[in-house]
């Protein structure tokens, strides 16, 4: 009886951590200082909790640094860096004119 109880007991707790709780979504900010060289950019150092969030700072932090007209940003979703392709691996991404 016991045993049955433990047994039910961690079976419960293991598939709890399955079906449990969603996934934290991160967006981080990729600004592109020149829209016609896409191979540099300036990665937020902070991320933000939604794509309107990451656009709205993206926006701002390009009319502050005077390059409405020539810069772009992206949004990436949950970003990780990847050490062998030495570059940042999103879930999605999406770019200004895109909602």
């Amino acid at each position: 009886m016991i045993k049955n109880l433990l047994l039910a007991s961690c079976t419960i707790f293991l598939l709890s951590g399955c079906f449990g709780g969603e996934k934290e979504n991160k967006w981080t900010a990729f600004i592109y200082p020149d829209k016609e060289d896409m191979k540099k950019n300036i990665k937020s150092p902070v991320t933000f909790a939604t794509l309107e969030e990451c656009k709205q700072v993206s926006i701002s932090e390009i009319k502050k640094q005077n390059l409405e007209g020539i810069a772009t940003f992206k949004c990436g979703l949950n970003c990780k860096y990847h050490d062998g392709m030495k570059l940042e691996i999103c879930e999605e991404m999406l770019s200004s004119v895109e909602e």
